[in-house]
């Protein structure tokens, strides 16, 4: 055991020795002024540069590329808690902390608003989180200080403050004294920066200074360049200073400057509080006991106090007031004052901080408190930051995807975070307002239904009943759809199915009795529940509209049905009846048909290599399966309206018509797949027999195709034994029962 402990001790010293926990004040302030973008910067300063160390990437979606900062992502800890989504808050987050970097302080409060569950919490942790490892880095090192007094031995002439006070040392600092040599060791747990140590006057030019020679075009903060001491440290300063009959430098003497590193779970520099009814600093007074006896006398007969609490502990870091408007007014008053002017009033003292000032709320107290009176003296030092629900499902099936295998603890059936997501996303969207847009784009807003609107916002894709310039027009609009209720109270994503009670949902299905496994099946009828508790869940209470929506039990319908397509596709696909490509080569050639058609040209044939008239017994039969209707000449024209339009999106890049036309492949899947239902009822029915019996009863034929068709589901598809047999039976009761 001694090998590994001694190889564990080494690694520990060497990273003590590296990060220089403890130094004299005069090899600190070497340090400081060498790099004074590093240790001359606020609060805000600090956590604005933990945002830029992790990065950005750039995010495609429907709307547009937008920028997402990494730290979200939580690279520090392998992407555990990371923030799915919410692009656009961590923007406005980090150009609200931007503007107090370029004011020089901290004058406002931001506030995350949304509804329960939006994830202001998980934001706010990540934050928290990347500060606790930046604080780790050699970019992000934090120091305070400690007051050292030695033993009698050591200063010769004792520092009881007598007249002999003034006598000198063999040390020029105290900082690196053994324990057993100090008499006295007293910390500070406001964590006064060091730098503060300087007076204000050379403060001032010191960094001035080294800002121009070291780091052109940094603004140091406020509270360095206008800031003081804490009252003791002020006291005990003033009371050295005066003991060593004005001698700068023997004050430092007993100054050990110690890095520190950001901590939510022991209070350092990073504090989430809950709703509590009273003000956050308190004070001590500590003269008298027993580990301050051995202060020099001078001190001892000196009133200090010991400084706690909450803004006390969050001080040069940040401070979350979590769901802060539960709180009673009268609770939170102070923050009026702290947080414009950075300092909070205690009975015996006036503490200055520099944090950080976030915190949380949910619309329903946020409304209230917008009509109390004191409302208007609030909103000039809040920064209001909106937190919705996701209205993007696919990013919200990663929510779930992550929860399955970190949370179940049972097989999970394929299309569980899909049936979750794209249910309550559909339990979110809002119905748009026509009159808000132009003519044109006004009639297809007017015909968006909820789970066109979920497919625009994912997808980008269009409703197919829309032609091509209109699904053009609208895909371009996405932005400005998105954004039509901002402005709006009663915002889209302000109400819904939250993701906690999603979580709720799938852990009961994962609980069910009827099904082995965590299957999409068990989620329905967990669904189907939670919509009979009206009174229990306020988005339920919604009347319904016009399109569809605010329908949340036939939501259960619409999802339902999306996901027996995902399943049909993928047992019609495991029977390995068909290539899946020959769709692709088919519709292909039709492209080229139609494509030369429209052009009035001859098209190569690819046996022959002979140049001829479009085949239009090949164009008529694809049509016709299709369903194109109307006249041809409209159809195929459309077709290359929309192949164009892609391209214009997609420069440079072969035209993917699968993703142009996914509906136009789907059924020419469902018309050969048509033609086959007979094949496919009798193999379904020979998977439910060698699932349930086993193979002894099934003929060789049949076998091979029930072994073929459920090593795919389980190969390509990740079903088990178990959830293939139940997804097998339903598509038998709902599709395949005649």
């Amino acid at each position: 055991m001694s090998e590994p402990l001694e190889r564990i001790g080494q690694q520990i010293h060497d990273a003590y020795a590296k990060n220089r926990r403890v130094m004299s004040y005069q090899e600190y302030l070497g340090m400081a002024l060498a790099a004074p973008a590093r240790h001359a910067r606020s609060a805000a300063q600090y956590i604005s540069d933990v945002f830029l160390h992790y990065g950005t990437v750039q995010v495609a979606t429907p709307r547009g590329t937008v920028t997402r900062y990494r730290l979200f992502d939580c690279p520090f800890d392998d992407g555990r808690d990371a923030l799915i989504g919410q692009e656009d808050t961590q923007l406005r987050l980090f150009r609200a902390i931007q503007n107090f970097v370029r004011e020089g302080k901290t004058n406002r409060l931001v506030l995350l608003h949304g509804p329960n569950g939006s994830a202001k919490s998980t934001l706010l942790g990540c934050i928290a989180r990347a500060m606790e490892h930046y604080s780790t880095l050699e970019q992000g090192p934090l120091y305070k200080f400690n007051w050292i007094f030695p033993m009698q031995k050591i200063s010769r002439a004792g520092i009881g403050f007598g007249e002999r006070a003034a006598a000198d040392s063999p040390l020029d600092s105290y900082a690196d004294l053994d324990d057993a040599l100090v008499d006295a060791r007293l910390p500070d747990e406001l964590r006064d920066h060091p730098l503060l140590l300087l007076p204000l006057e050379h403060r001032r030019e010191l960094i001035g200074q080294a800002v121009r020679d070291h780091a052109p075009g940094f603004q140091p903060s406020d509270y360095l360049l206008h800031g003081d001491l804490g009252p003791r440290n002020r006291q005990i300063f003033e009371a050295l200073l005066a003991a060593y009959k004005g001698d700068y430098l023997k004050v430092l003497r007993h100054v050990q400057v110690e890095r520190f590193y950001v901590s939510r779970r022991y209070r350092e520099a990073a504090v989430t509080i809950e709703p509590q009814q009273y003000v956050d600093a308190r004070t001590r007074q500590i003269t008298m006991e027993r580990s301050f006896q051995a202060l020099p006398s001078a001190l001892q007969n000196m009133a200090l106090f010991e400084y706690a609490g909450e803004l006390v502990d969050a001080n040069r870091g940040l401070i979350d007031y979590e769901d802060l408007l539960k709180r009673p007014l009268e609770a939170y008053k102070y923050l009026l004052v702290t947080v414009e002017h950075g300092t909070v009033a205690l009975d015996n003292a006036i503490l200055q901080v520099d944090e950080v000032f976030v915190g949380s709320s949910n619309e329903g107290h946020l409304a209230v408190f917008k009509e109390v009176p004191e409302f208007q003296s609030f909103k000039g030092r809040l920064e209001l930051i909106r937190v919705p629900y996701l209205l993007d499902y696919k990013q919200e099936m990663r929510i779930y995807e992550e929860y399955t295998q970190t949370v179940v603890g049972r097989p999970v059936a394929p299309h569980v975070p899909y049936v979750a997501a794209l249910w309550a996303v559909l339990t979110r969207m809002r119905k748009p307002l026509p009159e808000k847009y132009p003519k044109t784009l006004s009639d297809l807003v007017g015909k968006l239904g909820p789970l066109d609107k979920a497919e625009l916002y994912a997808r980008g894709v269009a409703p197919e009943s829309f032609p091509a310039e209109q699904a053009r027009e609208l895909v371009s609009n996405i932005e400005r759809l998105y954004a039509e209720s901002d402005a709006y109270p009663n915002y889209e994503g302000r109400s819904g199915a939250s993701p906690r009670e999603m979580k709720t949902l799938i852990l009961n299905a994962a609980q069910s009795s009827r099904y082995k496994c965590l299957s999409p099946l068990a989620l329905f009828d967990e669904i189907e529940e939670l919509c009979k508790n009206v009174t229990l869940y306020e988005f339920l209470k919604q009347e319904p509209l016009p399109g569809g929506y605010h329908e949340h039990r036939k939501f259960i319908h619409v999802v339902r049905e999306r996901y027996l397509d995902l399943v049909d596709a993928e047992v019609r696909a495991a029977t390995a009846l068909v290539d899946e490509t020959q769709y692709g080569q088919l519709f292909e050639r039709y492209v080229a048909n139609v494509l030369s058609w429209v052009r009035k040209e001859k098209v190569r044939n690819p046996v022959t290599d002979r140049l001829e008239n479009p085949d239009e017994d090949l164009m008529t039969e694809v049509e016709k399966t299709l369903g194109g209707g109307g006249r041809k000449e409209d159809f195929r024209n459309d077709l290359m309206t929309r192949i164009g339009a892609w391209s214009i999106d997609h420069p440079n890049q072969r035209p993917v018509y699968a993703d142009i036309f996914g509906k136009l492949f789907e059924k020419l899947r469902e018309s050969y797949f048509e033609k086959q239902k007979k094949v496919l009822r009798k193999t379904h029915l020979g998977l439910l027999v060698y699932l349930t019996d086993g193979p002894a009863s099934l003929d060789a034929e049949t076998l091979e195709v029930v072994e073929r068709t459920l090593g795919n589901l389980k190969d390509r598809f990740g079903y088990c034994q178990e959830c293939a047999r139940e997804v097998v039976g339903y598509l038998m009761r709902k599709r395949y029962s005649s």
